[in-house]
């Protein structure tokens, strides 16, 4: 938890004068296919799922948005479902006219039904920027906490969107959690 405090001081501390840099973009939503291989903590079994995501942010100051996501997935060979979903506030800083360095708080919740559930947090730092014309990539490590029952666990998360038009293009995400477990994405962005 003093490693969380640490890092939101950080990022508090940082100048609120510099602005996104040119062509990422903090306001978007996007929608499409998610799959997971987890490792269930109080269970200790290994599950795959698959599903949808619906996933958006907002920028509400040049320096600071508001982001969101949701996701159900049906576990394969099981009655259950895997509900996901989580909200946040998030700080970018332009390192230079291509990159950012980011900085993101998360409250999150997951639900499988039938009681067996969680919620708790989530801290992400890393870069976002413009690789190419077309291509914008991130690369963040994060740390999660769902308390009781659920391991606490550090993670990478990588994505990368390809721009077919200044407003659309396909998103994809790679989340590694240091447990084992595995979430994937891809779909359609709208951005403005």
């Amino acid at each position: 938890m003093t490693r969380v405090l640490a890092l939101a001081v950080l990022a508090a501390g940082l100048p609120l004068g510099a602005q996104a840099a040119d062509g990422v973009s903090y306001t978007y939503l996007e929608g499409g296919y998610s799959a997971s291989k987890s490792d269930i903590a109080p269970v200790n079994r290994e599950v795959d799922s698959d599903g949808w995501s619906i996933r958006g942010s907002a920028a509400f100051h040049p320096n600071f948005h508001v982001f969101g996501d949701y996701t159900r997935e049906g576990i394969d060979g099981s009655a259950f479902d895997r509900d996901q979903w989580r909200a946040g506030v998030g700080y970018n800083h332009a390192v230079s006219d291509r990159a950012d360095l980011l900085t993101r708080i998360a409250y999150q919740r997951l639900d499988f039904g039938q009681g067996f559930d969680a919620d708790g947090y989530a801290v992400e730092v890393g870069a976002r920027g413009v690789l190419l014309p077309a291509l914008e990539g991130y690369a963040l490590a994060g740390y999660e906490d769902y308390g009781s029952g659920f391991d606490s666990e550090f993670y990478g998360r990588v994505g990368a969107q390809w721009t077919f038009t200044p407003s659309f293009g396909v998103a994809g995400d790679v989340k590694l959690v240091k447990g084992g477990d595995t979430q994937w994405f891809v779909g359609p962005r709208l951005r403005w």
